[in-house]
């Protein structure tokens, strides 16, 4: 194949060249990490969190591609992809794929991207339910890549505090004070701002995935309404209103089913706020992801998990983090995670919020059964799930269609 002057031939060793990049979420030091463990050469480039003017952006990129010579570039979530579409017009150039793979809802941030490299980009997405929709809007090349974990960070290393043990623990944003920030930012004409409560609790207790098509097809007397949001920003930041304002609601409703079990509520303040006035309860402050939950997890009896509303099908990152660290989860049902976990023995959900107190009581009275559910668990993951098992299956996707 021969290449221009401003390319190179790609995939052509065994293992692929691999340019990361990243704004510290917290997924990308799992891939790097992955990388070295699989001998795989990668480059990671960090945006931080600033704003990058754009020539030095462009500077950034140019030497990075004309030196590393990547077989393709990755992020997280579209994170370092600017929205003007400069980065797309400098893979375009250099004729490098790229691949993004979503960890949240996807619909909830393209929206606002120009100009998409589509011809030499893969999506991949943690929640199969989005596969249709994205090739839909034009995207050929998606895969699904569920979660996983990472086991030489999600280990505990004995550093439990008496403050963390709990007959049971929920670990978790309580969402108050981001559905405030997204309703401000999609600034709804008043109709909409009355109805909105009402049509994020509709949207929660149905099997809709997306809040625009939802409020369009169940409320078209608000529609109007909904269209003279106009700007992409808003309605993106009213639909994500919706998405988490319904979690809000469903993660408290969940939460309160616990409270008889003296539950430690590990989280922002919002908790306060939502939990004002109710007994039987405590709270702990916002917990580091790697230098304490590896040790939390082990501390609980039992650790709740309920997922929020932008997936319907999909199972979230603690899944997989707490039985990796050897520790019992109850979740909520997600129809995708039956084809990770065998139900019962190595994973427990309640179907219905009214399942939550029975089910609490049970397991705390049955100690050996959790260490056999999680032990369980913690070996499927070790043989299926780790973020190794996850980028050979990335790579292995981008070679093939790109290779």
């Amino acid at each position: 194949m021969q290449t221009s002057q401003n390319q190179w031939p790609k995939f052509r060793s065994a293992s692929p060249r691999i340019l990361l990049l990243t704004n510290q979420y917290f997924l990308v030091g799992e891939l790097q990490a992955a990388c070295e463990r699989l001998d795989t050469e990668h480059l990671m480039i960090n945006f931080d969190t600033k704003e990058m003017d754009l020539d030095t952006f462009v500077s950034k990129m140019l030497t990075a591609l004309t030196t590393f010579k990547p077989d393709f570039v990755l992020t997280v979530n579209h994170l370092g992809v600017d929205h003007e579409g400069v980065l797309a017009t400098l893979l375009d150039k250099f004729d490098v794929p790229f691949a993004s793979w979503f960890v949240d809802n996807p619909h909830l941030v393209l929206g606002t991207y120009q100009d998409r490299h589509p011809a030499k980009t893969a999506l991949f997405t943690w929640d199969a339910d989005n596969i249709d929709s994205l090739k839909a809007k034009g995207f050929d090349n998606v895969f699904h890549l569920p979660l996983g974990a990472d086991p030489t960070r999600f280990v505990p290393h004995g550093r439990q505090k008496e403050e963390w043990c709990a007959p049971i623990s929920f670990v978790g944003n309580s969402m108050l004070f981001k559905t405030l920030k997204r309703l401000e930012a999609a600034n709804p004409p008043q109709r909409l701002l009355e109805s909105s409560i009402m049509i994020a609790r509709a949207f929660g207790e149905s099997d809709e995935h997306f809040p625009g098509r939802f409020l369009r097809k169940n409320f078209p007397e608000l529609r109007e309404d909904f269209e003279s949001l106009e700007s992409t920003f808003r309605t993106q930041a009213y639909e994500t209103f919706i998405t988490w304002q319904a979690t809000l609601m469903y993660r408290l409703d969940c939460v309160l089913r616990t409270l008889d079990f003296n539950p430690l509520i590990v989280g922002d303040p919002g908790w306060k706020e939502l939990l004002k006035g109710r007994d039987g309860w405590r709270y702990h402050k916002e917990l580091s992801y790697y230098e304490d939950l590896p040790d939390f997890y082990p501390s609980c009896d039992i650790n709740f998990n309920c997922t929020s509303q932008q997936m319907k099908g999909a199972v979230n990152q603690r899944v997989f983090d707490v039985p990796c660290c050897g520790a019992f989860l109850l979740t909520d049902y997600r129809r995708q995670m039956e084809d990770l976990f065998e139900p019962g023995s190595e994973i427990v959900f309640f179907n219905h919020p009214d399942e939550i107190p029975g089910l609490v009581d049970m397991y705390l009275n049955a100690p050996k059964k959790r260490q056999r559910i999680a032990q369980a668990a913690r070996k499927r993951i070790l043989a299926e799930h780790t973020y190794d098992h996850r980028m050979r299956s990335l790579m292995e996707s981008m070679r093939a269609t790109f290779g």
